[in-house]
């Protein structure tokens, strides 16, 4: 598999996608709701707030990012004539596996979807709305995984992956190309991510154009920033409010090679600010999103705090615990998915 994307190979999904998913829309932050960094003193041109968008790619076919590349990997297995009869299959209860059975229902083929006995109902509801055969096998996540695995060489199904693919982290990208060509100008994008399929398809698109990616993760959930420091992919202990979107204990090879390029920021944010960030999403917009999506935009809202010692031996070079964009600095905050329980939400009168 390759180990990291091209430019063509966002154009290329661009292409295949187009009109088999929702355009993103753009919103506007109110202006001087966004701290911006302190000023260079040698800097003279006029004071100017920064110029903040919420991309709301949770308002997506099956509420999340995930169908871009979805769509992207089976419509271009039915270009290349690759699309096995028995369809494709996948393990994952989450918004990857809704994507794959959506994706699958709207392209006319099957999807076997693998979970374990204790996926919510819900899920597995939400699954079988959208057509897929649902299998469950095992107590955790590992055993669906391995049942997955022995199904698609039993039957020549097609395996799909939640992040770790070219053609999934590709179609992840036209999103980006989409944010570019609502705001014009843009300096910066802001995303939340886990294994990184999203985060190496608008990292790829963004050094293309010459823009700032800021990656952004759970403190306690930060497998892209170990691999970072690490400069290999390497194992890491989940444990964060916003794991159930983000809780990869492992990225990519690709998603490393992106992030090593330039104009790739690291960010690490507490679970406190994910929650106060997810919150005045609700109080000032009544948006709902999931933790993993707030994760972004904590970076923004996240106050600067005194960073100890030993924490800076265990941050790469380059990593920070917020991000402050500059004096008339364009930035779009990606907004990745909303299938979450909105009860935790409380009702406020103060917000973003």
């Amino acid at each position: 598999m390759q180990h990291h994307l091209t430019y063509g190979d966002i154009e290329a999904a661009t292409d295949r996608i187009s009109g088999r998913v929702l355009p993103v829309a753009i919103a506007p932050v109110d202006a001087g709701a966004i701290p911006t960094a302190h000023r260079d003193p040698l800097d003279d041109r006029p004071d100017a707030a920064c110029e903040v968008w919420l991309a709301l790619e949770y308002m997506q076919h099956t509420g999340s990012f995930k169908a871009r590349g979805a769509q992207n990997f089976i419509q271009a297995h039915r270009d290349a004539g690759t699309l096995p009869d028995h369809g494709v299959t996948i393990a994952s209860g989450g918004n990857a596996g809704l994507a794959c059975a959506w994706a699958a229902q709207q392209q006319g083929i099957s999807a076997t979807v693998f979970l374990p006995t204790t996926a919510p109902k819900v899920k597995v509801a939400k699954l079988r709305g959208y057509g897929a055969d649902v299998r469950l096998v095992g107590t955790e996540y590992a055993e669906a995984l391995a049942a997955c695995e022995d199904f698609a060489k039993a039957t020549g199904a097609l395996p799909s992956h939640a992040y770790d693919h070219p053609l999934i982290a590709a179609g992840a990208g036209t999103l980006l190309e989409e944010i570019r060509a609502r705001v014009p100008g843009l300096d910066t994008v802001v995303v939340a991510v886990g294994g990184g399929g999203l985060f190496a398809g608008i990292a790829t698109a963004a050094q293309h154009h010459g823009i700032r990616t800021v990656a952004v993760e759970p403190e306690n959930c930060r497998a892209l920033n170990a691999a970072l420091q690490a400069g290999r992919p390497v194992d890491v202990p989940v444990d964060s409010i916003a794991s159930d979107s983000l809780g990869a204990r492992r990225t990519s090879a690709m998603a490393l090679h992106s992030a090593q390029q330039d104009r790739v920021h690291s960010v690490l944010v507490g679970d406190d600010e994910i929650v106060r960030a997810r919150q005045s999403l609700w109080d000032h917009r009544r948006i709902a999103v999931e933790h993993g999506a707030a994760t972004a935009l904590a970076a923004l809202i996240a106050a600067p705090h005194h960073v100890p010692d030993r924490d800076l031996t265990t941050r790469p070079t380059g990593s920070s615990r917020n991000y402050r964009p500059a004096n008339g600095e364009r930035v779009a905050v990606v907004l990745c998915g909303a299938n979450t329980d909105p009860s935790g939400l409380v009702q406020r009168a103060t917000g973003l």
